[in-house]
């Protein structure tokens, strides 16, 4: 089964079971913020979706945005502690003993950027998940790390939610 009829499926269930919106959304955002994880989630184009679920009236957009950033807030969180107690262990495991250039441009990217890097580090794919794995092996400071962790994860969900949730009732105005 590829994402895409993954995809499809997920947003079925979550059109048809509304009740299992937040917590399906909360779980995915979680997975797409872990590390190794985040491969194999479709987090991305199913929060997409939710948004034109909102768009569409069949959602509401503040509790989506919550569960989306509380999700993401908290994956990134388990990515950093991993990283942080178990440094050698995540260097030597895959997919990062397979990529060393993926750890060498995670840690260039915090050399250059820092505590910014967090940040900027949530919008950017592949390294989304990896940067706060790679900041607790870089032995980042918690209170650091979980400042841009926080401010970056409702940006980030409000990035993904807002073109479907205010796209589509101005298509539905314009077109309509």
């Amino acid at each position: 089964m590829s994402l895409q009829e993954i995809t499809h499926i997920i947003m079925q269930f979550i059109q048809t079971h509304q009740m299992w919106a937040l917590p399906i959304i909360f779980l995915l955002a979680f997975g797409e913020s872990m590390a190794v994880i985040s491969l194999l989630v479709p987090a991305t184009a199913i929060l997409l979706g939710a948004g034109a679920l909102v768009g569409g009236g069949a959602i509401s957009f503040f509790p989506v945005m919550i569960a989306a950033s509380t999700g993401a807030v908290l994956g990134d969180w388990v990515s950093y502690w991993l990283g942080k107690h178990y440094h050698q262990q995540v260097i030597a495991s895959w997919p990062l003993n397979k990529h060393p250039k993926l750890i060498f441009r995670a840690e260039q990217f915090f050399q250059r950027y820092g505590t910014l890097g967090v940040f900027i580090g949530r919008f950017f794919g592949p390294l989304r998940a990896f940067v706060p794995l790679i900041a607790g092996t870089m032995h980042m400071p918690a209170s650091k790390f979980n400042l841009a962790n926080i401010a970056s994860a409702p940006i980030w969900a409000f990035v993904l939610l807002a073109p479907g949730a205010f796209g589509v009732p101005w298509l539905e105005t314009l077109f309509g």
